[in-house]
């Protein structure tokens, strides 16, 4: 099973926080994949920049692969995904991410129950 993390799940794996929960790990542990994608470190790096988080997006960048994750680019398949997803939640970073799950064929692994309605392969730990 090839995964791709939301954002706040990135984060968690990343700093080894207790808010990543046995079952999120398990899950992680025992996938064939794992991805990132590169709009997650965008995010970062904008919300890092207007103070509304903590981390430092050159260090989670490294982090991917430090972990033995994989960077996922952001493709045009991906953004033109956006523009077929129902209008659901409006986040448009987690628009972004549901629709590479899509492209991709990957399970979507998120801690945002809202996000859950967007399709099968949403998987809320």
């Amino acid at each position: 099973m090839r995964l791709l993390l939301d954002t706040h799940i990135f984060l968690w794996a990343a700093n080894r926080s207790s808010r990543l929960t046995s079952g999120a790990r398990k899950l992680l542990d025992n996938a064939d994949a794992v991805s990132v994608s590169s709009a997650t470190i965008w995010e970062i790096a904008i919300k890092a920049r207007l103070g509304k988080i903590k981390a430092d997006p050159y260090v989670m960048l490294d982090a991917i692969e430090e972990i033995g994750f994989e960077e996922l680019p952001v493709l045009g398949k991906h953004t033109v995904g956006v523009a077929r997803l129902p209008f659901h939640h409006g986040d448009p970073f987690d628009r972004l991410l549901v629709a590479q799950a899509i492209a991709e064929t990957m399970r979507f692994v998120t801690a945002d129950r809202r996000l859950a309605v967007y399709s099968e392969l949403v998987t809320v730990v």
